[in-house]
Parts: structure tokens; sequence; C-alpha cells
């Protein structure tokens, strides 16, 4: 879905948000679709994890827009053994991390949503690239042909 450039990119900033919280398990960048457009985690399920974020951030979505709190922003969940938290990262990607019960969790929204932000001017550079970038030309037509000239009567 993104070029190569682009997914290096995106890969680098997990990196630097998993150097600055070390508490993380995993990180994930996915469409809002759910597909996974780079990674940084040692779990070998995350093209579920994208799927099931793309399912919760719907549901997320309807109910901020419902409660008349605007657009997605964020969600966290808490569970017996960390936590999952995914922050929108533009219109059209989502951010997903994986924390440790110990992590700080206002760390965490801190980094977080620096690095959401970071990746959709990513996002948006790359789109902006291709929208930029003129169409390769179209190969000429073959010339018309003449009309035809009416025979001789006969």
């Amino acid at each position: 879905m993104v070029p190569a450039e682009a997914e290096a990119e995106i890969l680098a900033e997990l990196r630097r948000l998993r150097a600055r919280v070390p508490q993380l398990s995993g990180a994930l960048a996915g469409s809002s679709d759910g597909l996974v457009l780079a990674q940084d985690s040692a779990a070998t399920e995350v093209e579920a994890v994208a799927a099931l974020t793309a399912a919760a951030l719907g549901v997320a979505q309807r109910l901020s827009d419902s409660t008349g709190q605007g657009g997605f922003r964020e969600l966290l969940v808490r569970g017996e053994h960390g936590y999952v938290a995914t922050y929108a990262a533009g219109d059209a990607a989502v951010l997903t991390l994986i924390a440790e019960p110990r992590v700080n969790v206002g760390r965490l929204h801190l980094e977080a949503r620096r690095s959401s932000l970071r990746i959709a001017e990513l996002l948006d550079h790359t789109l902006a690239r291709r929208v930029a970038a003129p169409a390769p030309p179209r190969p000429p037509l073959p010339p018309a042909l003449p009309p035809a000239r009416p025979g001789p009567p006969g």
C-alpha cells in the first residue's frame, strides 16, 4: 500500500517510539481498513491485530461521534497483562501499541501522540508525491484514416 521508502520511514518512527517507551512490546502502523503498513513487533499475528484494530476503530468512531465527542483520536484497552492503545494517524491510518502493565500511561499517550502525528505526516507526504507526480506519457494515437473516396460509377 505504501512505497518501500515510506514503509522504512514509518518503521524507523516505530523503532524510535519503542526506544522512548521501553515497556512497549509491539508497535504497528496500519491502514484504517486493517492492512499492515509497518510493524515492529515479535508477534506473529500482526495481520490479525491490524484487522481487529480496524474493527475496534469502527466501533470507537461511532461511539465518539454518537456521543458528540467529535472525530476519533485514541482508544485505550487495559487487560490483565497490559495495554493495547490505538491512535489516529491522519484520516487513513492508525498506530496500535502493545504495552506492559507497568507502562506509564501518561508517557505512553505523550509519545504515541507525537509518533502518530509523524506517521500521518509521512503518509500525507507520500500521497502528495503520488498526486504531484506527472502521469506517464501516453503513446501517440495512430493517424486517422482519410475519408473514403467515392469510386468511379459503375
